[in-house]
């Protein structure tokens, strides 16, 4: 038996309500403004309570 994946995007914003999709983009200009100031991915992840995978994907982005 094999076990495959699914990624599932929401076109709606993952269930998120108006008010907690703008604090997560609070979240993300924080983040670039760290970046913009020389902080490491791991000092953001850590300061802003998010995985560092989140960080790599919002520096690359």
């Amino acid at each position: 038996m094999r076990c495959t994946a699914v990624i599932v995007r929401y076109a709606h914003g993952g269930g998120l309500t108006d008010a907690e999709r703008a604090v997560r983009e609070r979240v993300r200009l924080d983040a670039v403004a760290r970046f913009e100031a020389g902080d490491k991915n791991t000092v953001v992840a850590a300061t802003l309570r998010v995985s560092e995978k989140s960080v790599e994907r919002w520096r690359r982005q």
